[in-house]
Order: C-alpha cells, then sequence, then structure tokens
C-alpha cells in the first residue's frame, strides 16, 4: 500500500472507530487520539504484509488501546481517591483536635507549672528579660533600654528562654505556638 492508502483507510475508518471508541471513553479528545494511533498502527501493519487486512484487526487494536487507557484511568482514579481519603481522615483528625480542645486545660496548673519551673531554673537575667517581653509586652529596644544591653544581648535572652520552654513544653507545642509567639 502506498503513503495516499493511508487516507482512504482514514476515511473509510475514522468515524466509525470514533463512535467505537468513545462509547467506551467518554471523551471525545481521547478517543480522537486513540483512533488516530489506531489507524495509523492499522495502516502499517497493512502496508508491511504481516497481517491480514480485516476490520478485526483494527478493531482489535482500537479495543487494545482503549482497554489500556481505561486501565490507565482505574489506576489513576484509584490513586486520586485514595488521596482525597488520606486527605479527609487528616481533615477528621484536625476538627476532632480542634473540637477537643479544651482552653481550661490549656491553662491548666500542669502546663503553669512547667512555664513556672522552667523560667525560673533560667539565669535571672533571661528570666527577667523574658517576663517583661512576654509579660509586660514590652519592646526589645525597651527592655535594652532598661537593663543597658544591646538589643541582640536581649534577642539572644528571649531566644534562649524561647528555647527551654519549646524543650520543656513539647507535649504541648501547638499551645506554645499560640502563648509565646
Amino acid at each position: 500500500m502506498k503513503g495516499d492508502d493511508f487516507n482512504i483507510i482514514y476515511e473509510r475508518n475514522y468515524r466509525r472507530s470514533f463512535l467505537f471508541t468513545k462509547s467506551y471513553v467518554h471523551d471525545d479528545m481521547v478517543a480522537e487520539d486513540i483512533v488516530a494511533e489506531s489507524l495509523v498502527k492499522y495502516w502499517r501493519l497493512v502496508s508491511a504484509g504481516e497481517n491480514e487486512i480485516t476490520e478485526a484487526l483494527l478493531l482489535t487494536i482500537l479495543k487494545n488501546k482503549a482497554l489500556n487507557y481505561l486501565r490507565h484511568k482505574a489506576i489513576h482514579d484509584a490513586a486520586i481517591e485514595n488521596l482525597e481519603e488520606i486527605k479527609n481522615r487528616e481533615l477528621s483528625i484536625r476538627i476532632s483536635t480542634l473540637e477537643a480542645c479544651d482552653p481550661k486545660e490549656i491553662f491548666s496548673d500542669e502546663v503553669n507549672r512547667i512555664i513556672h519551673k522552667t523560667l525560673k531554673n533560667l539565669p535571672e537575667q533571661t528570666h527577667r528579660i523574658f517576663e517583661m517581653s512576654r509579660f509586660e509586652n514590652k519592646t526589645v529596644k525597651e527592655i535594652a533600654d532598661e537593663t543597658n544591653l544591646t538589643i541582640k544581648g536581649v534577642e539572644y535572652h528571649i531566644t534562649k528562654a524561647l528555647k527551654a520552654l519549646r524543650i520543656n513544653l513539647k507535649d504541648y507545642l501547638p499551645l506554645f505556638y499560640f502563648l509565646f509567639s
């Protein structure tokens, strides 16, 4: 067969091949791609003389390409569904965790005890600077002026206190960020 024969094969088989394929894949663009690839493959096989020219051969090629697409789509859809399930479970956990959040419990004696014990174990200057920063709401510049330290020195003491609190309140980390950020 010559190159011009492809046009004849294409014109003779395109419409019914497209309708057949579209009835399974339900997507015009995908059906067009499958039909185009199938007709080229069919033409190459026929022009090479490897197979006898039958419409069953074309139908087999169309069927196999459509099956490959649908299997791939099934795997893709299952993966997307799995990701959605994971996302929904994670969202449910966040909702239930937040619903279970009791502000009275957050500010419980245990948390306050840990905070006070941690601050008490810090050097006096670090303790005092942290209290001025977080409990008296003073700026770093105000603290630096009041303690005769540099701004970097004040930042060092605040960072040191935050690190100690972060370590001791690791079980209450979300709360830690709420209270001291």
